[in-house]
């Protein structure tokens, strides 16, 4: 603990959801710095903690040894004081179909600084709405990630879905020196698109078909020559609970920057519409010309602030999740990001560059 005073974080501010909570506890966590969180989703239907934010708010805990005060489901107000990263096996359960995803935002960054290699068991939902899909993460965020230094490999046992859940995911990851920082800011060409559509449980592997269908003809026209490839898969009964169905879809391109667009079937929407769904944010994430999607330019900032050196990130409009993401890294770590519209960009679409000198944080314990 560091035994100062905490900072007031107030969660009802910008996006007004989880992502405050996530973004603000595992700095707290990585600088040593104690924080007071109230209005905790204040900007949501149901106001304070959700049980997927309950479970990574105690992993986190249990990833340094700190206490936490308020932890209950539908507090709207956390004092969490944090300990030395030593690295562990945990279980982090959210006992719905909450985001394992949005567990492993929370928990990464914190095992990346432990003392020791981290074993992270996440249970909840692989492909949960309103949320990056397991399989965005894999194939998205973990090579971008890389280019910032970061190693993890995932074995993911079991999917799961709205609305049981009963994923499980098992996160390996080693102890890193420092982050390094990225240059993102040449989009190149797209030379490949490739994707997967997946049905689980009773649906029929027919579905899988017209998803994959659907998003193929859509993308072939609009990249016409480009290598496309959407594969429809069915899940083997032992590797998912419940019943589940949607799709993602991936663009490479030559300067290495990925992608992608993805979109989850619910109860009476036909299946070539999940497929065009997931077909046009692929589309619109490559028209507006930057190098990250709308999903991975929130997930950047952390690392961005905890870097040694600066980084600079071409994107699209900036999101409201990537300001949030900004205000908060900044007022814990207290670097600054710079957003400036691209210079040199003469068509309609609207870039930024996002650039930030990091903090340098050192893991002092390996």
């Amino acid at each position: 603990m560091d035994g100062q005073r905490p900072i007031d974080i107030d969660g009802g501010i910008l996006e007004g959801g989880g992502q405050s909570l996530r973004v603000s506890t595992a700095l707290s966590c990585i600088a040593g710095k104690s924080i007071r969180v109230f209005n905790i989703r204040a900007g949501r239907t149901t106001p304070g903690l959700r049980p997927q934010h309950l479970s990574g708010l105690t992993a986190v805990r249990d990833l340094c040894g700190g206490s936490l005060l308020g932890g209950e489901v539908g507090s709207l107000e956390i004092t969490f004081q944090p300990g030395p990263l030593k690295g562990c096996q945990l279980i982090a359960d959210t006992h719905t179909a909450g985001s394992v995803c949005l567990l492993l935002q929370v928990t990464l960054p914190c095992a990346l600084f432990s003392a020791s290699p981290s074993c992270l068991i996440l249970r909840g939902g692989t492909n949960a709405d309103m949320a990056p899909q397991l399989d965005y993460m894999l194939q998205v965020f973990k090579p971008i990630a890389e280019k910032f230094g970061v190693k993890f490999d995932c074995n993911v046992k079991r999917r799961g879905y709205y609305p049981k859940g009963g994923g499980e995911v098992v996160v390996k990851v080693s102890p890193i020196g420092t982050i390094k920082p990225i240059m993102l800011t040449e989009r190149g060409d797209v030379t490949k698109i490739f994707g997967r559509a997946f049905v689980a449980g009773s649906l029929p592997f027919k579905v899988a078909q017209v998803m994959a269908g659907a998003a193929t003809q859509r993308l072939r026209a609009e990249f016409p020559g480009v290598p496309l490839e959407v594969k429809p898969i069915q899940e083997p009964r032992g590797a998912a609970f419940g019943n589940g169905n949607g799709l993602i879809v991936v663009a490479e391109t030559s300067t290495g920057c990925l992608l992608a667009g993805s979109a989850l079937g619910k109860r009476g929407m036909p299946a070539d519409k999940v497929g065009l769904q997931a077909s046009e944010m692929l589309i619109h994430n490559l028209h507006h010309g930057g190098c990250v999607d709308d999903y991975l330019q929130d997930q950047l900032i952390v690392f961005m602030a905890l870097a040694h050196g600066v980084s600079r990130v071409l994107s699209g409009p900036i999101t409201l999740h990537t300001q949030t993401a900004i205000h908060f890294a900044e007022q814990l770590t207290q670097v600054k990001f710079s957003v400036t519209k691209a210079e040199g960009h003469l068509d309609s679409q609207e870039k930024f560059i996002i650039e930030c000198k990091g903090a340098g944080i050192t893991n002092q314990q390996i």
